[in-house]
């Protein structure tokens, strides 16, 4: 599971049965800071989530199917929350400095 941000939508007008009715979004993978990766994933929204929401995503196969009631299905990624708040309290950097997390 990550911590994520939706950075847009994608449209299949055709596609295989399992992903019929459901919304795409595309996520980038948060760092600890909360900045964007460059990791991508196609992601299913079961929360209604939309582009600029922070997220949580699940991105393990088994796992994913089985929120979606899916086997076999050809599904890796769900999001499965909007976050709202996130405080990692104190963070050592490489330095051996500690500073506050939070977004």
């Amino acid at each position: 599971m990550y911590i994520g941000k939706v950075i847009g939508t994608v449209v299949a007008t055709i596609k295989i049965d399992h992903l019929e009715s459901r919304k795409l979004l595309i996520v980038d993978q948060l760092d600890l800071e909360g900045k964007e990766t460059g990791y991508y994933d196609i992601a299913v929204d079961v929360v209604q989530a939309g582009p600029g929401d922070t997220v949580m995503v699940i991105d393990e196969g088994n796992g994913a199917r089985q929120i979606l009631g899916l086997d076999p299905g050809a599904i890796r990624a769900v999001i499965v929350g909007v976050v709202d708040e996130i405080n990692l309290g104190q963070v050592a950097d490489l330095s051996g400095g500690k500073y506050e997390v939070s977004y």
